[in-house]
């Protein structure tokens, strides 16, 4: 096997501070990467042919680790404040030199890859890696240049990963040992003290996400598929609500499964794979998602196996509920070549609401849009992130919090512009909970709300009466073919109907104190839509 390219790139690693001191493999193929990861013992080989790996002690994000440097580029352009970290150019040097340093004493895997399917606002990426594995993670999640791109690439940015380096908190600025930091001018992310691979995704999502506006592209943390008929769905949720599992439909062709652009000819993705949680999953549940798990060059993060047999235990929790699958988007027998399509006709906000107070399925006004839009209600899931355990009631502006630099009115603004413009329906689906709270009541039927959803994307739903409903307003259809009546109400779900009456007033109240923030740059119509329990 050819252990490095005769010729490195053009654009060499000197170029960012590098001055390796041993092996630097430049690009290489899915299969020779999977023989390095298994080598370096990174990494065992399923049975399957899938690449499973481990990630230690980060089995998620460490959102309380991020940090954007401040400075002239981004000082003015930033949201500054509990999600968007400010962290000085001296503490980024710091940790520049610390993760340099780190690099150069190992072997090194380059990326050379694009995100953005657009090619009008694409972003040229090279990801410099410690791990095989790592690199593969990369290969899979981003778009990967044709060989004559790659003969002479030259990168927009740069994301320098080195789980062996750690921050010292008492020199550096930083919380922990861990840091994931993005400087706007350099156009350099840092990763360093986390072996968990979501945060190079993540990283780049942010950096489109504090970009793409000033290009008049509304950039978006959900799914997209696309109907026969050229009509485009879009699924807006946070990690755990369904974005992944309800947009692979073998009826409607993925265009992609976590973070898109909507500009002036439509919807694009930005990535070239899909990052899967595998929890529970089966054949028989989610056989799109299953197959394409189920594959050489797939990397399947912290999944218990059976050491003798190599075959996944997708049911077992032994080390994260966040269990997790990467694989190119090829790997589906049904998505969209180009990664583009034309303009939605339908937007879905799906929310896992752990109250278990809100409708299964309901049509939203524009004002409701936007209300929900900026409210970002879902829960989070056990392992997404870090020290969570149990779902919890939170609010993630725009469905994407984490990942959103500027100002949250910023993608509102541009999401009701093109509501308003395009005629989108859009719809608040409830993937949470039914029957009572999360430790009492029951999730709600995936079949159940495939079947919703079918009918809201076919237009089956377009003359179906509705109800308001008392505390949200919103407008909910009272009958949908293959659903009982019962479950679209959800109160009757309840044994008891105080208790509901309850929980849904606190719901309510959480939405107004949390929608106070956003108030004063909203219409009053928009305002108005607030829960009235």
């Amino acid at each position: 096997m050819i252990r490095m390219q005769e010729r490195p790139e053009r654009f060499g690693l000197e170029a960012h501070g590098l001055q390796p001191q041993a092996d630097v493999y430049w690009n290489l193929a899915p299969a020779a990467l999977v023989e390095e990861a298994v080598a370096r013992g990174e990494g065992h080989l399923m049975a399957s042919g899938a690449l499973a790996c481990t990630t230690g002690a980060h089995t998620g994000r460490s959102p309380n680790d991020r940090y954007i440097v401040e400075e002239p580029s981004s000082s003015g352009n930033v949201w500054w404040g509990k999600v968007n970290v400010p962290l000085s150019p001296a503490s980024y040097a710091a940790l520049k030199v610390k993760t340099l340093r780190a690099l150069e004493r190992r072997d090194l895997f380059v990326r050379d890859a694009w995100c953005g399917a657009d090619p009008d606002h694409r972003l040229s990426v090279r990801v410099v890696t410690e791990g095989a594995w790592h690199n593969l993670f990369a290969s899979n999640m981003f778009l990967r240049p044709p060989a004559a791109a790659l003969a002479d690439f030259h990168p927009d940015w740069t994301v320098l990963h080195s789980p062996s380096a750690v921050a010292d908190p008492a020199t550096d600025g930083t919380r922990s040992g861990t840091y994931i930091v993005v400087h706007f001018g350099e156009r350099t992310v840092l990763i360093g003290g986390s072996a968990y691979a979501g945060e190079i995704k993540k990283a780049i999502f942010s950096v489109m996400n504090f970009l793409l506006p000033s290009q008049n592209v509304m950039p978006m943390h959900c799914s997209a598929n696309v109907g026969p008929g050229g009509d485009v769905a879009l699924f807006f949720g946070l990690s755990g609500t369904g974005k992944t599992t309800l947009s692979a439909d073998p009826d409607r062709p993925l265009i992609g499964d976590d973070e898109h652009g909507w500009g002036e000819a439509g919807v694009f993705n930005f990535e070239g794979g899909c990052y899967a949680k595998t929890i529970h999953i089966t054949a028989a549940s989610e056989p799109e998602i299953f197959r394409a798990t189920e594959r050489f060059g797939t990397v399947i993060e912290n999944v218990a196996y059976d050491p003798v047999t190599r075959v996944a235990d997708y049911a077992s929790d032994a080390l994260t509920e966040n269990t997790r699958s990467s694989y190119p988007i090829d790997h589906l027998g049904n998505f969209v070549p180009s990664g583009m399509a034309g303009h939605p006709r339908n937007v879905v906000f799906l929310t896992a609401d752990a109250f278990g107070v809100l409708p299964p399925i309901a049509r939203l006004t524009p004002e409701q849009a936007m209300f929900h839009f900026l409210s970002g209600y879902t829960a989070k899931v056990a392992g997404t992130e870090r020290g969570v355990k149990e779902p919890s009631a939170t609010f993630s502006t725009c469905f994407g919090a984490p990942f959103m630099p500027r100002h949250p009115g910023v993608y509102a603004s541009m999401l009701g512009e093109r509501l308003s413009r395009h005629g989108s329906k859009v719809w608040l689906v409830n993937t949470g909970w039914t029957g009572g709270p999360y430790g009492v009541g029951r999730r709600m039927s995936l079949a159940h709300t495939r079947t919703m959803l079918t009918a809201a994307l076919h237009g089956d739903l377009d003359g179906v009466p509705t109800r308001p409903d008392p505390v949200f307003g919103v407008a909910v259809p009272t009958a949908v073919p293959g659903v009982p009546p019962e479950v679209l109400d959800p109160r009757s779900t309840w044994s008891d109907a105080a208790a509901y009456d309850a929980k849904a007033s606190e719901l309510a109240a959480m939405f107004r104190a949390n929608f106070d923030k956003y108030a004063d740059g909203v219409s009053a119509a928009v305002r108005a839509c607030a829960p009235q329990g």
